[in-house]
């Protein structure tokens, strides 16, 4: 790998797209160049890199000559088209969509955890689902102490997560029953502002959505923890930024709280806020924009042996998407 490589970003105009060029500032990850690529549709929009004004260039099949690692967050179907196409020109492609995520030719990394799976890639490496991140950055620590059997999980997931135009519908409705106007939406089957909707991706025969089904199977792919099993709800809320998971472990070994304060306390990209006396505990309005993740309501649980419940936020934009994206690119330059 080239040691100050010409970086691109697919899908450079998203929401995703956008904290991953900040990222690469912010992080002053060691590029050459840097290329921003987006539909037709955005060509000739500029965005700002290192106080320049970076024009939007198509994504064409023959965009990647001479790239050397592309950042992809366009969407599932793009991810399907091109990254291939990508690979096959030398680059390496960090792909942000679910399109090869269970692909077992495919590494699954979140580099705290499994930063030695990069070693493994064939041309693409796969960015982990948003909640299945951030659950796993305080989950995995946990994990490697006691031994995780299993989880049962509620998500709180921002609009973000849906894109940019879902904080725009969160924004418009918000304003249309502050002003008792009739409430328009597009992005969710439901009305989003003061509600809570139950439902993040479609639905499968089991009941489950695919969402909550990819803590499980992306879990036990990054962990390498094949007998991982997390029974998961997934609920979209009224927050502009940032996803939070309340979580009940069960593990292998005997667990309690001032053991796995300790574990955390130690765990990479996490901080520990969690002092109830105060009302101090993670808020998803106050770690947006952070890079680490944070944990808090740690407490022995009650209903299972060896339980341990906890609350993780996470800014899913970043830790969710383009930070760790970033941090897969920073691995293969080592």
């Amino acid at each position: 790998m080239n040691r100050n490589p010409h970086v691109a970003v697919v899908g450079a105009t998203g929401a995703v797209g956008v904290e991953m060029i900040k990222t690469l500032e912010k992080r002053k990850f060691p590029l050459s160049k840097l290329t921003l690529l987006a539909s037709a549709r955005s060509v000739g929009k500029t965005l700002p890199y290192k106080g320049q004004q970076l024009a939007v260039k198509e994504l064409t099949k023959d965009a990647f000559s001479g790239i050397d690692i592309a950042l992809f967050s366009a969407g599932g179907s793009i991810s399907r088209e091109f990254a291939p196409i990508a690979a096959k020109t030398g680059c390496v492609v960090v792909d942000n969509s679910s399109a090869f995520r269970m692909d077992p030719t495919v590494p699954l990394v979140i580099p705290e955890i499994n930063a030695a799976d990069v070693r493994q890639h064939k041309g693409i490496i796969a960015n982990p689902n948003c909640t299945t991140a951030i659950t796993l950055m305080a989950l995995y620590p946990l994990h490697q102490a006691f031994g995780v059997k299993r989880i049962f999980a509620s998500s709180y997931q921002a609009v973000s997560g849906t894109g940019a135009k879902a904080i725009e519908e969160l924004r418009r409705q918000v304003g249309q029953v502050v002003a008792d106007e009739t409430v328009t939406r597009e992005v969710y089957p439901h009305q989003i502002a003061f509600n809570v909707l139950p439902q993040v991706d479609s639905f499968l025969p089991t009941g489950y959505t695919k969402e909550e089904m990819k803590m499980e199977n992306e879990g036990r792919k990054i962990m390498h923890h094949p007998n991982f099993r997390a029974s998961v709800t997934c609920v979209r809320v009224p927050v502009y930024r940032a996803h939070s998971v309340a979580i009940t472990a069960e593990f292998d070994k005997p667990v309690d709280v001032e053991r796995a304060r300790q574990v955390l306390e130690k765990a990479p990209g996490l901080d520990i806020v969690d002092n109830p006396e105060k009302s101090e505990y993670p808020l998803p309005l106050y770690v947006a924009e952070r890079d680490n993740c944070q944990v808090g309501r740690i407490r022995k649980d009650c209903a299972l042996d060896n339980g341990l419940c906890f609350w993780v936020v996470g800014d899913q934009l970043l830790k969710g998407a383009a930070l760790n994206a970033v941090q897969i690119a920073e691995e293969l330059l080592k």
